[in-house]
């Protein structure tokens, strides 16, 4: 090696690409505190254990069975095992590599005629040794980069976890919805049935008229619909609950369901506040290290710019002889430094779209909880003027029942207030449902279910 590419080396050594930081990202109003926060809505921090707020140890057994056996999960964790190998990969390379050669054969002594066909055993061992010099930076940028995407990867199996008990807290309670819904369905239908056989019997007194009987069928009718609906409903609940713990949907019914109505949280919901909430969810932290790794990628693409060199050595003895040396290897592909460029072009393109990403994720997020508290505290209003409908709905089906009975007025207007009593009650029991279900999407919104 002469002295001038000596002196070229030190030079470019002093230019080695550098691994970089990601870029600062500061988003307005990022980390304040959510406008949905309201009644029945805490600032507290958000517990990993959310669905506990519902106080149904059925429902905690399920979670717990999720989360031991989803198929989701086990994907998400061999993923992650991949990642995490690859790093270590990475890591190995930037140490030295040993190998060990050995070899046997046979050769003849062709300088002694008499013992030409009289054949000697050869023995060669050597040990080799390799080492990269990252003098500048290609390896150190390339395990930052694998060490992101390990952390990516950690955090798509924390965001998988999250999925996974919402999904099953939901398909739980959409499961006690519809078991619910059906009892209310199936006593009207007791009711309307009742009423029909009274009608029966007045209109062969002669004191209904049959116009007011067939109102009655008719009501029957419908509300004989009703439970079938809600069955199938809890059919297809129970088979996402099954399929989420592992289990076929033919074996469905071996799942305990100990709920006779839907699930309700009777504190004050935590949601924390915006800046808790980039610490939490998993996918703003994937999303972070997926910019970290595509930044480091920058420093890889930069490393192709200068030479490689490596540092080889071996010792041995071959033919009963000892032998050892080192060397310098240089690789430097400097007539190609347009292709090298544009590589670096492209590493800066893929942080730019990672940050774009980023803020994607993170204003999504923003996005989903702020709905979920909106839509929260609309259906807390909408179920307060609910039950207030019923209470009055009950109170005209009582005044309608006793003027029947006196004679006032016709059985219509009671199949009329009869009629409105119900949906009042069919209204209500959605509501319950749909708080439930909104509960569900607010905590998964705010990134709850993993520790």
């Amino acid at each position: 090696m002469n002295r001038g590419l000596m002196i070229a080396m030190t030079l470019l050594t002093g230019c080695a690409a550098q691994t970089a930081s990601p870029p600062a990202v500061r988003l307005v109003g990022a980390g304040e505190a959510f406008v949905g926060v309201r009644d029945n809505v805490t600032r507290a921090p958000v517990p990993p254990g959310w669905w506990k707020l519902f106080n149904d140890p059925v429902l905690d057994a399920h979670i717990v069975r999720a989360l031991s056996t989803n198929a989701d999960l086990r994907v998400a964790i061999a993923n992650l095992e991949v990642a995490r190998a690859a790093l270590r990969q990475t890591r190995a390379a930037q140490l030295p590599g040993v190998g060990v050669e050995s070899g046997i054969g046979s050769i003849y002594a062709k300088d002694q005629p008499s013992s030409t066909l009289v054949p000697t055993t050869d023995y060669d061992i050597g040990l080799t040794v390799a080492y990269e010099a990252d003098l500048f930076g290609r390896l150190r940028s390339a395990t930052a980069a694998v060490s992101a995407d390990a952390a990516a990867s950690s955090a798509a199996l924390d965001a998988a976890r999250v999925a996974v008990v919402a999904d099953t807290v939901s398909a739980y309670v959409d499961l006690c919805g519809a078991l619910a819904n059906a009892r209310v369905a199936k006593e009207q239908v007791a009711a309307q049935q009742r009423s029909v056989d009274l009608l029966a019997r007045q209109l062969r007194e002669g004191e209904v008229s049959p116009l007011e009987l067939a109102q009655a069928r008719a009501l029957l009718i419908r509300a004989e619909a009703v439970p079938m609906q809600f069955e199938a409903d809890s059919r297809r609940a129970l088979f996402r609950l099954a399929v989420l713990q592992g289990i076929a949907p033919a074996a469905a019914d071996s799942l305990e369901v100990g709920c006779k109505a839907v699930p309700t949280m009777n504190a004050a919901i935590p949601v924390g506040d915006g800046v808790s909430l980039m610490a939490r969810r998993p996918d703003i932290r994937e999303a972070e290290h997926r910019l970290a790794a595509a930044t480091a990628r920058i420093g890889v693409a930069t490393a192709d710019l200068y030479p490689r060199i490596q540092l080889g050595g071996s010792v041995g003895m071959i033919s009963g002889v000892s032998d050892a040396f080192i060397t310098p290897m240089i690789s430097w592909a400097f007539l190609d430094r347009s292709g090298a460029r544009a590589r670096i072009q492209s590493a800066r393109g893929a942080e730019a779209a990672a940050l774009a990403n980023w803020d994607v994720v993170l204003l999504r997020a923003l996005r989903e909880v702020e709905t979920a508290l909106a839509d929260y505290s609309a259906e807390r209003a909408r179920r307060a003027a609910l039950a207030l409908a019923l209470v009055e709905s009950d109170k005209v089906a009582t005044r309608a029942r006793v003027r029947f009975d006196l004679g006032a007025d016709s059985y219509l207007l009671v199949l009329d207030a009869e009629r409105t009593r119900n949906e009042a009650v069919s209204q209500l029991a959605a509501s319950d449902l749909r708080i439930a279900q909104i509960q569900v999407l607010l905590f998964r919104a705010l990134g709850g279910g993993w520790e």
